[in-house]
């Protein structure tokens, strides 16, 4: 029984947060505290820390190791299945209705309308993270005195053998890494 409450609360969740892992934790905190008794308050907490920590999406993680505290691998299998099984229908059904309609008109206009937006989107994201290296946590200031010069040049080195010698991204990361040890801890 515990196994079918565990796939049924968990496909809620991944039915209903739109948005990613973050858009989640209100509805997983309400499923797995508030209307079953699962966890207290600090474990969910301990367990959403851990869930963010770990490599993946933060629900999947969370639906893996709330199955794990409930009912052992088990319900780990269960939670996790029932927290990605909405999306892989909703995600099928789409590619059937593309693949069986696609030479439409239509369906081509939507896409065509599509690609600016996502291309929006991904910018907006870009700037943001952008912004955040820069100046930190507070919003783009008046005046540029309090940019970060080390992030910057190190944006600006990345971006420039990127570009110019398209290395392969990783080389570009652990580069970036390595570089911003040494410089912030010469210039801290």
């Amino acid at each position: 029984m515990i196994l079918l409450e565990l796939l049924w609360s968990f496909f809620q969740i991944g039915l209903f947060s739109i948005g990613g892992g973050y858009a989640a934790m209100p509805l997983i905190q309400r499923q797995v505290v508030d209307v079953h008794p699962w966890l207290t308050m600090t474990q969910f907490a301990d367990i959403m820390a851990i869930a963010e920590m770990t490599p993946g999406p933060i629900a999947i993680n969370s639906a893996t190791f709330v199955g794990i505290q409930v009912a052992g691998i088990p319900g780990a299998i269960v939670a996790t299945l029932g927290c990605i099984l909405p999306s892989c229908v909703i995600v099928m059904t789409l590619a059937y209705i593309y693949y069986r309609f696609r030479g439409l008109k239509m369906v081509q206009g939507i896409l065509a309308g599509l690609r600016p937006a996502v291309v929006a989107m991904i910018a907006s994201a870009g700037i943001s993270l952008v912004i955040l290296a820069f100046f930190g946590q507070r919003a783009l200031p008046e005046d540029l005195s309090g940019i970060d010069c080390i992030a910057v040049l190190i944006f600006a080195s990345g971006f420039f053998i990127l570009r110019k010698w398209k290395v392969n991204p990783i080389c570009v990361m652990a580069g970036a890494g390595v570089l911003g040890v040494l410089l912030y801890s010469v210039f801290p």
